[in-house]
């Protein structure tokens, strides 16, 4: 299963990160779109954040103004140096010029890196608005931009309709045969927060199944906990500190993941539950 995940993260990110083909926009006559094309693709071999790289990509755009790449590739290094001013402003001309591409991006960023939750859901719906297919995956691979859509209205309090729209993704998903690495845990850790333990119990499962966590085991054992079962809640939260030590757990190489849980949560609930049961 890990391999799947990998692979489909892999396979998401070639997609959207991948370089434009110049020689199209050669045989198409655009040819002051190629050699724009061209002079940004001689940032290879450059390193994202040195002023060469900028250089070639400003040289890009003083060739063709309205060629989106070079503002795109421009807004990364930006974005991951924490000049979140200076991307904004690229990521939104990146926008203006194409829509189509670049909409579900700029969604995605605003959701994982400013907790922009309002800006994110605007991006995401107006994309989808835009275009008569399915709008897909986050820049990282992880979610469908529905999910993330529905992690940005449980962030902002609207649990039944997060709940909503990410149960009818996870169905369209499984029809698909491809989930997500995290939709399941989401879709229980909603469940919980809105009392219904029984299902969050039945989803956390399916987790279990596709692609078991640390996270995962952590909120069963909540589940059983306010059912009032003891032993399990006990064995789960054993299974969730051994799962956390083996390093299967939530990860995001820029972010804190939404519903994440760390060792010291694990132990403060097994130091609670061995209190209250040693008063027994």
């Amino acid at each position: 299963m890990k391999k799947i995940i990998q692979l489909f993260i892999l396979i998401s990110f070639t997609v959207i990160n991948g370089q434009p083909n110049c020689e199209a926009f050669k045989i198409n006559g655009e040819m002051q779109r190629y050699e724009a094309c061209k002079k940004a693709m001689e940032t290879k071999g450059h390193y994202q954040f040195s002023r060469e790289y900028q250089r070639k990509l400003d040289e890009a755009i003083k060739i063709d103004p309205n060629y989106v790449y070079p503002y795109w590739a421009k807004s990364i290094a930006y974005l991951k140096s924490g000049d979140f001013v200076s991307w904004k402003r690229l990521i939104d001309k990146a926008v203006e010029l194409n829509p189509e591409d670049r909409l579900g991006y700029r969604g995605w960023c605003r959701y994982q890196f400013f907790r922009d939750y309002e800006g994110a859901i605007k991006d995401i719906e107006k994309f989808d608005q835009l275009v008569d297919y399915d709008i897909g995956q986050s820049q990282n691979g992880m979610y469908h931009l529905n999910i993330a859509k529905g992690l940005c209205y449980k962030a902002l309090g609207e649990r039944v309709k997060a709940i909503s729209i990410i149960e009818r993704q996870i169905k369209l998903n499984e029809k698909d045969d491809f989930i997500g690495a995290y939709d399941y845990l989401h879709l229980g850790v909603l469940y919980l927060e809105t009392g219904k333990l029984e299902k969050a119990i039945e989803v956390f499962k399916k987790q279990s199944t596709y692609n078991e966590l640390a996270e995962n085991q952590y909120y069963i054992a909540l589940a059983q906990k306010k059912l009032g079962k003891k032993m399990e809640c006990k064995n789960s939260l054993d299974k969730a500190r051994n799962l956390y030590l083996e390093n299967r757990k939530m990860f995001d190489v820029y972010t804190h993941p939404m519903d994440k849980i760390y060792l010291e949560e694990i132990d403060k609930e097994l130091k609670q539950l061995t209190t209250t049961v040693n008063r027994q």
